[in-house]
């Protein structure tokens, strides 16, 4: 099993090297395992919002049959039904009260985005500014009922002393979130219907990843395997870099 590394120890630069390999594979599972009528595009831009993997829902029919077909999961593919996590935590009908217009986030070709996935990176934490705009995006896709699923491999710091979900959940919902000491790195899916529902997997350093949902609709999720993708993006790592790791 491959285990969650410190990447607190190497530079920025390698771990944005290894991100970009982890959504690659990430988007090629994802488009594996989609329904015929959703696929995934990685390093998009969305409203501001620089997500690393995009879900999109195509219109036409023709696109279905030829993407079921080459996928060999035809139009019949099912979602699951949301998945049991560690830490479950759900808004009230009031966070979608405040919401001043019905904007639809649409990519440039027209087809609908339903879902993102972001894996944090140095970057996102380097500044209060930064840090801050990140939130307050991720607040806004959620208003939109665009369901998010968010890895944050790195430990919380003085911009997020209980990780990521905290902020944002402290924006969307006023409600806190304490990390187990042991687990410091955040793991966390939104679904978003008429309220929004966390499911949250806090994860220590040198443990698994879980699989995590990718929501589609409400109570309808794909399984996204982490650890899988992420052995295969570390294993094309250079040596160098995994010895570092390693250690």
């Amino acid at each position: 099993m491959m285990p969650m590394h410190d990447w607190t120890k190497v530079a920025a630069g390698i771990f944005h090297a290894f991100h970009h390999q982890w959504i690659s594979e990430i988007a090629e599972v994802l488009n594996r395992q989609l329904p015929a009528d959703y696929y995934a595009l990685p390093e998009q831009v969305a409203a501001g919002f620089g997500p690393d993997v995009l879900t999109l829902q195509g219109d036409s029919e023709e696109e279905v049959e030829r993407r079921g077909a080459l996928n060999g999961i035809g139009q019949a593919t099912t979602l699951q039904a949301r998945p049991q996590t560690r830490f479950v935590a759900e808004t009230d009908t009031e966070f979608y009260r405040r919401r001043k217009s019905s904007v639809a986030v649409r990519h440039v070709s027209g087809d609908r985005i339903v879902a993102m996935l972001e894996i944090i990176s140095p970057g996102n934490k380097s500044s209060q500014q930064a840090f801050r705009a990140f939130i307050e995006k991720a607040s806004e896709l959620l208003e939109l009922r665009i369901h998010l699923l968010i890895v944050d491999p790195f430990p919380p710091g003085p911009r997020d002393p209980q990780g990521v979900h905290a902020a944002i959940w402290e924006q969307v919902a006023a409600e806190p979130f304490q990390l187990p000491a042991d687990q410091p790195l955040t793991l966390v899916a939104y679904e978003c219907d008429l309220t929004t529902r966390a499911f949250i997997e806090p994860l220590g350093l040198g443990q698994p990843l879980p699989d995590m949902p990718l929501f589609l609709e409400p109570n309808g999720c794909v399984m996204v395997p982490l650890e899988a993708t992420y052995a295969a993006a570390f294993a094309v790592l250079p040596e160098r870099w995994k010895r570092v790791l390693a250690t």
